[in-house]
């Protein structure tokens, strides 16, 4: 920072501002290159913009939040699968992928990773094509034709080597490939790779045949489709499968800007930091998609309410609203009788901190003047 940028950090010393905004209102009154005086004017302005922002004492965030969420939640379209803008890759959005978002489904029904590439394979479009090879799943079925041989018990693989120079296979590799996977000698005539089967067995056969045509000849089984998009200077891999930690890994791959939509993924890989990060910004693109603008604190308390313990919990049963101390929070969000009868068989007692609880009961709940106790000694003349 400069000298004038650390003159106006200087002036914004007796506020209480948080660092990232002190840095924000200096790199703009250095933009405009503010005197002294305007700057204390500029900052006591902006102190008391922050204080009219700032959350009250006793205020229901929680409450405010989840109606914040749930309002244009009504507004969603209820199914929606979409091509994601040019890129042929058919994603759940709307309701049915913030369902997801916030129940953290470990497998979220389409699942897809966008792929960033360091600078040499970004450029140049042959080298992001091999590197889309190396990461697309291709069965022995795509870049062969397989047939049994009923009369000599055999099944024989016919490589089409024009497929296997585009998808950067050769011959060996593959032969390799059969011989690893199904633990068997492959003979190699006119051409053609030859699986012999020992036994006289149909059964054998077919086995065999079906386990060729399961198996997977290069790349990540997950990764069922690959596509290249240039997107301004560089090219970007979209693909529809996820497997985030075998991506991260691979030659060509720039790690630092590669993310998945499989926010559990995120959370097993680059743990619970990165994970509240991704609730945060799933949420917010799958709202902005529709048009609805939410405030990102909103979506940040939902976020950190999450992640607070160190692991991912869903909002439901499972997760947030199942662990609540109160008996009658619980009950009052699902599974009423269950959570009734287990609490009384265990001789469990609700002490009625919470607001749900105390709105049950009909008592006044612990919010704005309810929050407030006062004790009023009344004297009389007599008393003084």
């Amino acid at each position: 920072m400069s000298e004038m940028g650390e003159k106006y950090i200087e002036l914004m010393e007796k506020y209480p501002f948080p660092e990232y905004l002190k840095k924000s209102i200096a790199d703009e009154l250095e933009r405009i290159h503010a005197d002294e005086k305007t700057a204390k004017k500029v900052i006591e302005r902006c102190h008391e913009a922050y204080l009219r922002n700032l959350v009250e004492p006793g205020e229901a965030a929680g409450i405010i939040a989840a109606q914040s969420i749930g309002e244009p939640g009504t507004q969603m379209t209820m199914r929606t699968f979409h091509y994601a803008g040019v890129a042929e890759i058919n994603v759940t959005l709307g309701l049915p992928r913030l369902i997801e978002i916030l129940d953290v489904r470990k497998n979220p029904s389409t699942p897809m990773m966008t792929i960033k590439l360091l600078p040499e394979y970004a450029k140049d479009r042959e080298k992001a094509r091999e590197v889309a090879n190396r990461l697309e799943s291709t069965y022995i079925t795509d870049v062969a034709e397989i047939v049994t041989d009923l009369r000599y018990m055999r099944v024989i693989v016919r490589p089409d080597e024009r497929i296997l120079e585009r998808k950067g296979l050769d011959r060996e590799k593959l032969r390799k490939k059969i011989e690893k996977s199904l633990k068997v000698e492959v003979e190699e005539q006119n051409g053609d790779f030859v699986i012999h089967i020992e036994e006289p067995s149909y059964k054998k056969l077919m086995d065999t045949f079906d386990k060729l045509r399961r198996l997977i000849a290069s790349g990540i089984k997950e990764i069922k489709r690959v596509i290249i998009r240039k997107e301004g200077d560089e090219y970007v891999l979209y693909t529809e499968g996820s497997n985030f930690k075998r991506v991260i890994k691979e030659k060509g791959v720039d790690f630092s800007r590669t993310v998945t939509n499989n926010i559990y993924e995120i959370y097993e890989v680059l743990g619970i930091e990165a994970a509240r990060n991704a609730v945060i910004n799933e949420a917010i693109s799958t709202l902005e998609e529709q048009g609805l603008e939410v405030d990102r604190r909103h979506i940040m308390l939902v976020a950190d309410v999450m992640t607070a313990d160190g692991e991912l919990k869903q909002i439901g049963r499972h997760g947030i609203a199942g662990e609540k101390q109160s008996i009658l929070a619980r009950a009052a969000f699902e599974m009423t009788v269950n959570n009734l009868l287990d609490a009384a068989v265990k001789g469990e007692f609700d002490r009625l901190n919470g607001i749900t609880e105390n709105i049950i009961v009909g008592q006044p709940i612990k919010l704005g003047t309810g929050d407030v106790e006062l004790r009023v000694k009344l004297f009389t003349e007599g008393d003084k």
